[in-house]
This record gives C-alpha cells, sequence and structure tokens, in this order.
C-alpha cells in the first residue's frame, strides 16, 4: 500500500507544479507527521528527510541506526548520515535542482500540516544561502490529493471495516434494552471489537460514543453513567480500524414505551428526512464539485422542512485516518478555511452525515459512507432506511 501511494505522487506533482517534495521529520513515535502513514510506513529516530520528484526518484536520508528499518520499506533509495543530515540533503537537492520544492504545512489541512514549528526552522539553517531557502511551497495540494484519490485496494479496506461495523451495530440492538447504562452498551460494543481482533477507529474512551434521550453529552463525547429509558432516541458513533484504514458509521434507534408499536411521528418526520437529506447529497454530488454545494444540497432540504441546520459540516473524508483531510463537505464558515472551495474528485469516500434535534427524545442522525463515482455518489455503507426499534 505504502509503495503504491508513493508511486501515486509524481504524476500529482505535476498536476500541482511541483518539481520536488521534501518531508522533513524526527522523532516519529512522539510527535508524527500525518504523510508518514501514506508514504513510509515506519518510524525515524534522529532528523530524516524523504524524497519523491516529479520524475519519479525517492530518497530517504537518515541516521546510520534507521538505515535498515527504511530500507525494507522497500519504497526509497536509502542514504545513511552519522554526525548530521545538512550537507547529504543539500547534495541530493543539488543532485536534482528543484525548482519548486513542496514542504508539509498548510493553514487549511491538517493532515498536510505535519512540518512542525522547530523542524522548519532547521530546514531553514541547511538551507541559507542555497538557491533552495525561496523555492519552498506548501504540500497542501499533493497530500491532499493523494490521500482522497482511493484505489480499489484502499477502497477494500474501508468497505471491509464498514461490514464489520454494521454487523456489530447489529448484535448491539439484539443487545440493548431500557436501564442499561451509555457506558455497559459502550463496553459490548469494545467486547466485539476485542473479539473480532481489530481496533476502533478513533481513541476507545470515545469510540463508540453512545449518547441516549435529550440532552445527552451527544457525539464527540464519551459513553456516560446516564441510562436508556423507553421513549429515548439513542444514536452510536463508532467504526473500526484494520489493515491501516478505518470505518465511521452512525445509527439511530427508538425504544418503545410500552404503549407504543412504533416511533411517534414527532421522531419520524425528522428521522425521515435526515434519511432523505443523506439519500440527495449522495445522488447529487459529482466530481468537479465544491464541496459547500454539497453541503447546502442536504442542508437546504433539512432547513426547507422547518428545522434547524446542523451545526457542522456534512461530511468528511474517511480512509486511514477517520477524518482523513482536505476535501469536506461543508458550509463556507470562517472554521473552515478554503476546505468549502476545494473540487470533489472521483473515488474520494466521504461521510455523510446530518442530524436533527428531536426536543424530548434525542438525535435523529446517520452516518453513511460513500465513494465518488461519475455518477453519483456510490454507498459502500449500507444506508439506514427506517429508525430501528427495540
Amino acid at each position: 500500500m505504502i509503495r503504491e501511494k508513493i508511486s501515486q505522487a509524481p504524476s500529482i506533482m505535476k498536476e500541482e507544479n511541483i518539481d520536488l517534495w521534501l518531508t522533513f521529520a524526527r522523532e516519529t513515535e512522539v510527535i508524527r507527521d500525518p504523510v508518514l502513514d501514506l508514504i513510509l510506513g515506519a518510524n525515524c529516530t534522529w532528523q530524516s528527510a524523504f524524497i519523491i520528484t516529479s520524475e519519479k526518484d525517492t530518497v530517504a536520508i537518515v541516521g546510520s541506526l534507521d538505515e535498515t528499518r527504511i530500507r525494507e520499506t522497500e519504497g526509497y533509495e536509502v542514504i545513511g548520515y552519522k554526525q548530521g543530515i545538512g550537507e547529504t540533503l543539500i547534495r541530493q537537492l543539488d543532485r536534482f535542482s528543484p525548482g519548486r520544492i513542496a514542504i508539509n504545512y498548510s493553514e487549511n489541512d491538517l493532515m498536510s500540516d505535519g512540518l512542525t514549528h522547530g523542524m522548519y526552522l532547521i530546514l531553514m539553517k541547511y538551507l541559507e544561502g542555497t538557491p533552495y531557502a525561496d523555492r519552498l511551497v506548501s504540500s497542501e495540494g499533493i497530500i491532499s490529493k493523494l490521500r482522497g484519490r482511493k484505489s480499489p485496494e484502499e477502497i477494500r479496506r474501508i468497505k471491509k471495516n464498514i461490514d464489520l461495523t454494521e454487523m456489530i451495530f447489529s448484535k448491539v440492538s439484539e443487545y440493548m434494552k431500557p436501564g442499561m447504562t451509555e457506558k455497559e452498551v459502550a463496553a459490548f460494543i469494545l467486547d466485539q471489537v476485542a473479539k473480532e481482533g481489530v481496533e476502533t477507529s478513533w481513541e476507545k474512551e470515545q469510540c463508540p460514543s453512545v449518547f441516549t434521550g435529550p440532552e445527552s453529552a451527544g457525539a464527540h463525547a464519551g459513553p456516560t453513567d446516564r441510562k436508556i429509558e423507553k421513549g429515548h432516541v439513542l444514536n452510536i458513533d463508532f467504526g473500526t480500524r484494520s489493515e491501516r484504514y478505518c470505518s465511521d458509521l452512525q445509527r439511530t434507534w427508538y425504544f418503545l414505551r410500552d404503549s407504543e408499536t412504533k416511533a411517534p411521528e414527532e421522531v419520524i418526520e425528522p428521522f425521515n428526512t435526515i434519511r432523505d437529506s443523506i439519500a440527495l447529497a449522495a445522488a447529487k454530488i459529482r466530481p468537479g464539485m465544491e464541496g459547500r454545494e454539497v453541503d447546502t444540497i442536504a442542508r437546504k432540504y433539512i432547513t426547507d422542512k422547518g428545522y434547524d441546520e446542523f451545526p457542522h459540516a456534512l461530511g468528511h473524508q474517511v480512509g486511514q485516518a477517520t477524518h482523513d483531510g482536505a476535501g469536506l463537505l461543508c458550509p463556507e464558515w470562517e472554521r473552515y478555511g478554503n476546505l468549502p472551495y476545494l473540487k470533489i474528485e472521483e473515488n474520494q469516500v466521504y461521510t455523510i452525515e446530518p442530524r436533527i434535534n428531536i426536543p424530548g427524545y434525542g438525535v435523529a442522525t446517520m452516518e453513511e459512507i460513500i465513494v465518488v463515482r461519475p455518477d453519483g455518489g456510490q454507498f459502500l455503507s449500507d444506508p439506514q432506511k427506517e429508525i430501528i426499534l427495540i
């Protein structure tokens, strides 16, 4: 997978008019540039430079004791150093004589912002007196496209985790009952994760996120001692990670009161609105659209029904990370920087996850996963069509 992504980089670099891409890092077990999971798959200890050129050259300059570990990745010509990296780095830059050099900083995309300020200052000291100091640009365009353009194998790995997550959702539907706490439900899910020999998509203290009833802690919070009651709407936000890739799904349940055989209309109507807004966004998404356009489709559908707009982006990319960076289906809000204007590309994988607050009951929300195709979004998840009754 690492070699596949490395081989994908040069053509993207040509699109971005970049001659050489430099990833500069150290002690990656402590502070890790996110792109290393994409183009290296190993750790390094001392100052290290990973070079990819638009002409398909790949060079790793690493401390001498790291040589064997990096060489085993089979992705790079490996050059070791003992006393310092500076002279060797400059020789390699002279070897390729690049006009535009991309380094990993970004104001907008967290996945492209892996170069620490300290390492930037060190790099600038090495480049002092060379022509290369004035040729540095952001690698955001390279990294966002490299992460976003999923290969068939990457999609297979994501789909594998989607299927596993949906299987666990099915089991938890049989397990849950009124009187249980959010923590008890989460513990059951984590037990299933352990039995399957996989990991959770994010830290297990908050994955799964289980929130039940009105005024719950909600998404992005860990499960609490709050008890499930009849008449509650309950949501679970959860995903699994295996083969370095992950899933991220949400489902909605309703716990019937003693006199009920179905959920009340004040629950069904917002649930159906969320369901239909997801289907509409998936049907309308196309390569070449901007993320804000897709967000508007779902957001307007919901507000036209008389509901408040949801307070977050419609969807994010999924891949090696749950929030896989760059392209986002989001509104033109300050917090999203330039992300609303990035072009959607074929084979990007996105969540679609609007929500509606249901006073007195909880939250109606689902999170589905699609892959972008020329004629729309292809669901990788099995979309929830009806609220699950307990």
